[in-house]
């Protein structure tokens, strides 16, 4: 498989960490494998995650501080799932303890490892140290993924370059603007957001994650206190969303063809 091209889950963390440490094996994998084993290409179990919600649920990065947990989990994933399991982490308090921990990753036998290049405590302003990703990268045999300060197209080479990863991981930037992607250069992204809408129409997106990440793209290159963000804000339904971009003919269209093939 490419790791560029793997699914990552990130809220399946909370289900297998729970899985694992309360309920153990058993009819619980039965259950998730059915669900998920057949229609995903890979699962990464994100322990990354520095938000206040994931710590206080001993989730994301809370799972930095428990290398048996973090080992408990990865090996009874593997042990159970039918398909590739991987996982991400962030920068420890030293640059040692990050390449002990990535060892002891490695040791679980998952197929790659990704990496940010913040601790936990920094913000998204702090610049991502990837001299400290580069450390993993040499410590491991495993593939390693970087992460951090990917905005451009050249970031990808850049980080490359710098860390020896095999491969990056993008997040803000890809959702600020998904274009980044395109060797050719960004399209602007009033019409990338526009055909993201669209996106969202056509596939059905969750209400929440379309008006979340459309008003990332707001708040990066405008301002949710202009009408715009108000009105997104204020946006109840999908067929809410089409009217405010004016994309009401596309969703009714969709919609009645969808209608028709069910």
């Amino acid at each position: 498989m490419e790791y560029r091209d793997k699914l990552v889950l990130a809220p399946m963390v909370r289900v297998y960490s729970e899985l694992v440490h309360k309920k153990g094996t058993g009819l619980y994998f039965k259950w998730e494998r059915q669900m998920l084993c057949n229609d995903v290409a890979a699962i990464d179990i994100n322990m990354g995650c520095p938000k206040s919600f994931s710590l206080s649920g001993g989730m994301g990065a809370a799972l930095l501080s428990k290398p048996e947990l973090i080992h408990d989990i990865l090996t009874t994933l593997r042990r159970n799932l039918d398909t590739i399991v991987t996982c991400k982490i962030r920068l420890l308090n030293t640059r040692q303890d990050t390449v002990e921990l990535a060892r002891r990753i490695e040791k679980t036998g998952v197929p790659a490892l990704a990496v940010h290049g913040r601790k936990v405590k920094d913000r998204p302003r702090d610049p991502a140290k990837w001299d400290e990703i580069a450390d993993v990268v040499s410590a491991l045999s495993i593939p390693v993924i970087a992460n951090g300060d990917v905005f451009e197209y050249d970031d990808f080479k850049r980080i490359k370059d710098a860390t020896g990863a095999a491969s990056v991981m993008v997040a803000r930037g890809a959702m600020w603007n998904a274009s980044i992607f395109c060797p050719k250069g960004k399209t602007p992204w009033e019409d990338v957001k526009r055909d993201y809408v669209r996106k969202s129409i056509l596939w059905d997106n969750d209400l929440k994650s379309t008006k979340q990440t459309i008003k990332e793209m707001i708040m990066h290159h405008s301002c949710l206190e202009l009408p715009e963000g108000k009105g997104v804000n204020k946006c109840d339904t999908s067929a809410d969303i089409s009217k405010l971009y004016g994309e009401e003919e596309y969703y009714n269209f969709v919609f009645s063809n969808r209608n028709q093939t069910t």
